[in-house]
């Protein structure tokens, strides 16, 4: 259908140019680090304190990170396994007279909050869109992470469209880490445990390392090299020379701590080919949200469909729109499916919800249905011993084979 003014007299060739074929509806960006830590003798400038700042390049961040303070060091793991996007939130350090005084206003200042229109803490990660153009979507608190800053870290997730890794803090046994697991109950929320160690150059001494540094490491890199769609189990990491606490690991024996946490809803480690995160599973209770695959899978369609619908907004409600979208979200879903991201996918309208009086007040509603892949968590084989293969022995004898 043309556009454009054709009533107007004219005496002479006109050409209007029209905007045909679908919308391309473009995926975010998973890879982006959402990090809040401290750094008292960071660079002020660079780090201001409870603003989102954002890095291209990790390099320049460590650059103007300090010495001191939760931050270097997770900016050092970080970059020992990728070089992403990454928005740092600096946080002040924790003040008192007693080691707990201390640490609840240190929790209190990592957690933040909002107060007339400013944003604190782990709160000011939602201003990232808004004053960076881009979304966190790996969030983390290494090495501050205790049970309220986890629950603020997955609050600020469930808006974000993102997934928050947190410590199973204070957890001494796969017991105890299982029950603070329990303690959850959103997709957005991995629970990790144990902590590890890692070389200390300046300290000369393997030193206990937050395992949620590597976590949010580890899924940046998954992300830009495999895709969303790969959970965050299995993948050598850098750096790594042991854990805190053992966990007993057999490949084929299903009486072993990393089934018992992982059955928990608990991502651990495993020391083979290199130390490994184990575990695909989320703190959901929500069976279809078991896996992280499928709650990252969930947050990109949305903000695809969302964000890649804008320009539809205000549109005259035509039959021809409402075709165009159609024919969008089909094609990013076909094309999902042949890169191996969902199993399938389509969209259709509804007739029974897009009736007359809904539409013609302005209300247009698409439905779509996904599938997405799970990460192959049990593989079995099945081994017979059989009589078979001797049936031709002398046949072979006589072959010389």
């Amino acid at each position: 259908m043309a556009t454009g003014n054709l009533a107007n007299y004219h005496h002479g060739v006109r050409v209007v140019e029209v905007s045909g074929g679908t919308a391309e509806l473009r995926i975010p960006s998973t890879a982006v680090i959402g990090l809040v830590a401290t750094g008292p003798d960071a660079d002020a400038a660079a780090f201001p304190l409870d603003k989102p700042v954002l890095f291209s390049s990790i390099s320049k961040a460590q650059a103007a990170a300090g010495s001191e303070g939760t931050l270097p060091q997770a900016l050092a793991i970080i970059a020992d396994q990728v070089r992403p996007i990454i928005i740092v939130v600096r946080v002040a350090e924790g003040v008192g007279e007693t080691d707990e005084e201390k640490m609840a206003d240190q929790i209190s200042k990592v957690v933040g909050e909002y107060i007339g229109g400013k944003r604190t803490g782990i709160q000011a990660l939602l201003d990232a869109q808004s004053q960076l153009k881009v979304k966190p979507r790996i969030l983390g608190a290494p090495g501050l992470d205790a049970k309220p800053v986890a629950e603020a870290l997955t609050a600020a997730a469930e808006k974000l469209r993102a997934m928050a890794y947190v410590y199973c803090d204070g957890c001494e046994d796969v017991s105890e880490a299982i029950a603070y697991a329990e303690g959850f109950g959103k997709r957005e929320t991995m629970a990790i445990w144990p902590n590890v160690m890692r070389w200390d150059s300046t300290a000369k001494a393997n030193v206990v390392v937050p395992a949620v540094a590597f976590a949010m490491g580890a899924r940046a890199k998954i992300d830009t090299e495999q895709g969303w769609h790969k959970t965050i189990s299995n993948v050598p990491l850098n750096g790594i020379t042991g854990l805190e606490h053992a966990v007993f690991f057999d490949l084929q024996s299903t009486a072993t701590d990393t089934d018992l946490l992982n059955e928990g809803k608990v991502t651990t480690w495993i020391a083979q080919d290199g130390y490994r995160l184990w575990g695909s599973r989320t703190c959901s209770i929500e069976t279809e949200f078991t896996f992280e695959s499928a709650v990252r899978t969930a947050h990109v369609l949305a903000d695809t469909m969302a964000e890649g619908h804008f320009w539809a907004v205000d549109k005259p409600m035509h039959p021809s729109l409402a075709k165009d979208i159609l024919e969008g979200i089909n094609s990013r879903l076909r094309s999902l499916r042949n890169l191996g991201y969902i199993l399938g996918g389509s969209a259709w309208l509804d007739t029974e919800v897009n009736t007359t009086e809904t539409l013609k007040v302005g209300k247009l509603t698409i439905d779509y249905d996904y599938t997405p892949i799970p990460p192959l968590e049990d593989l079995g084989f099945i081994q017979r011993i059989s009589d078979k293969y001797w049936g031709d022995f002398a046949q072979r004898v006589a072959s010389g084979l």
